[in-house]
């Protein structure tokens, strides 16, 4: 069966960075993506959260139909709301060498339990100080 031409975007989708156009100013850039959706490991059922991506820039920004496609990847991987919301924070942090870089998974009840995932850049420094 042929791909639809959506389905093709996102099996293809890849990360791009773009230059910053502002590198000498430091400034805020806040992305939220309200429908992500992946596969529970554990059971198959759906799981769905609101990905808010907040990153001071240094060289580079992400371009976001990029980012788009490629968080739309997640919707039939077999993963956890953890997994999910630390990998996105890596391929993001890997690209881009942000300043900054935070990621929450604000995931949606199931079972009558609400997660909050939350990865920053400022955690991390604070780990490999201690």
């Amino acid at each position: 069966m042929e791909l639809k031409y959506g389905e093709k975007e996102i099996k293809e989708a890849k990360l791009e960075k773009w230059p910053n156009p502002n590198p000498e100013k430091i400034y805020t850039i806040n992305i939220t993506f309200p429908e992500f959706t992946c596969l529970c490991p554990r059971s198959g059922y759906p799981d769905f959260a609101t990905i808010k991506i907040t990153y001071i820039p240094d060289q580079y920004i992400v371009e976001l139909k990029s980012l788009k496609l490629y968080l739309n990847k997640y919707r039939n991987m077999y993963i956890s709301h953890e997994e999910a919301t630390n990998r996105i924070y890596d391929d993001l942090y890997s690209l881009l060498q942000p300043k900054f870089l935070e990621v929450i998974g604000d995931w949606n009840p199931r079972g009558n339990v609400k997660t909050v995932i939350r990865v920053s850049s400022e955690d991390q420094k604070e780990k490999t100080i201690t």
